[in-house]
């Protein structure tokens, strides 16, 4: 499994014909590089246990290129697999309140919102189904794979296409409402930003470094920002693109573009709050005492969240091939590509917990009251619970 992102070059003079190339960072300097090996785990004294709640199979889902993650929402989970079975699960519990086997090629998802689990897949199609019952509602032919969790909010379904392109539609329907189309550059990542719905905004980055603002009902343009400016010679040079969720939290919406900055803007405004230089390609979590980065390195900061100061940065887990990171109590928790969770001290970066859950991590731990959801690339779905004090 590749330790970062992997990167699409669309089509070129020397390509196979009607074929892109894929091009996996690691191997831009060398594979006998030193700077690029997995540091080894170093021995730490546990200071808290995690206690495993329950656990389900739910089926393999896929490599680095899939974007499958678990959601939960009024107390039910929803998960797929990269064959297409979909499950609503009970949060507390784990007992499956219905499955359905789709057969579809999943890519992205789910998406959850105004009764409905919405699937992305490799073959440019959104499919919605109920969320009470599993059965699907109706599905919608777009222009390009989608590698981003669709959106729901307002009775409109937002998609963000691999071909830069953010459709709006109908979510009673499928119809679509509205289309805002952005130029790809010719060197991204492979991968897409998920749309964010705040109020009547959608917020998404785009390759290229920018981050824009859209109507929910319209799709018209509110503010679009450059959260990076692409400089250098070279296409590789000048590849900047924001692969991360944007994250909206207290009038302020954080961005993070890959060979870029960090940067906080305006929710309404979009205007910067402040920037700090830093390559990331994963989503952010933030609370009011930190905004926790992983960076391109595998290194883990812990940001103030309204400066950007540094408040600490452990980088003992470089080149693991970090998640994202999530907050969970008084804890930074990431996975790695050997099925690691890490626990990190909130407050000062140090090791406090870790746990093997099997496969590679490949999708962002996620915190719902303070309960972790992972879920491994072989498919295997965890709930963790940290002791009461």
């Amino acid at each position: 499994m590749s330790k970062m992102r992997w990167l699409l070059l669309p089509l070129l003079a020397w390509t196979l014909a009607g074929c892109g190339t894929m091009a996996d960072p690691t191997t831009w300097f060398g594979d006998d590089d030193p700077s690029l090996e997995p540091a080894d785990l170093v021995d730490f004294t546990p200071v808290v246990k995690p206690q495993r709640r329950w656990s389900l199979d739910i089926g393999d889902t896929g490599t680095a290129f899939s974007r499958l993650a678990p959601v939960v929402q009024d107390g039910m989970l929803y998960a797929i697999s990269a064959e297409g079975d979909l499950y609503a699960l009970d949060a507390e519990t784990g007992a499956v309140s219905w499955k359905r086997e789709t057969g579809l090629p999943a890519s992205a998802g789910p998406g959850v919102g105004g009764g409905l689990v919405v699937v992305g897949t490799r073959e440019a199609q959104v499919v919605a189904f109920s969320a009470e019952t599993g059965e699907e509602r109706w599905r919608k032919d777009l222009s390009s794979e989608i590698l981003a969790a669709p959106a729901v909010a307002d009775d409109v379904v937002v998609v963000h296409t691999a071909d830069g392109k953010l459709f709006g539609l109908n979510s009673l329907s499928g119809e679509q409402l509205w289309l805002y189309d952005h130029k790809v550059p010719v060197l991204t990542l492979r991968g897409s930003s998920s749309p964010v719905i705040s109020g009547g905004t959608v917020y998404c980055g785009l390759a290229g470094g920018k981050m824009v603002a859209l109507a929910l009902d319209s799709g018209l343009v509110e503010w679009e920002r450059h959260i990076t400016v692409p400089s250098g010679r070279s296409d590789l040079e000048r590849m900047v693109d924001v692969d991360a969720d944007p994250l909206v939290y207290s009038g302020t919406v954080y961005g993070a573009a890959y060979q870029g900055d960090v940067a906080a803007m305006g929710e309404g405004s979009g205007n910067i709050f402040w920037k700090r230089k830093m390559s990331v390609y994963t989503d952010m979590a933030v609370n009011w005492q930190q905004l926790a980065v992983t960076d391109a390195k595998g290194h883990v900061w812990s940001l103030d969240p309204d400066s950007g100061a540094a408040r600490w940065r452990q980088q003992d887990l470089q080149n693991r091939g970090l998640t994202a990171p999530a907050i969970q109590g008084d804890y930074t928790v990431v996975g790695d590509f050997e099925g690691y969770l890490h626990w990190l001290s909130s407050a000062d970066g140090s090791m406090a917990a870790r746990m093997d859950v099997g496969d590679a991590i490949v999708a962002a731990p996620l915190v719902v009251d303070d309960v972790l959801y992972v879920l491994t690339s072989g498919g295997r779905l965890v709930s963790l619970g940290l002791p009461e004090e």
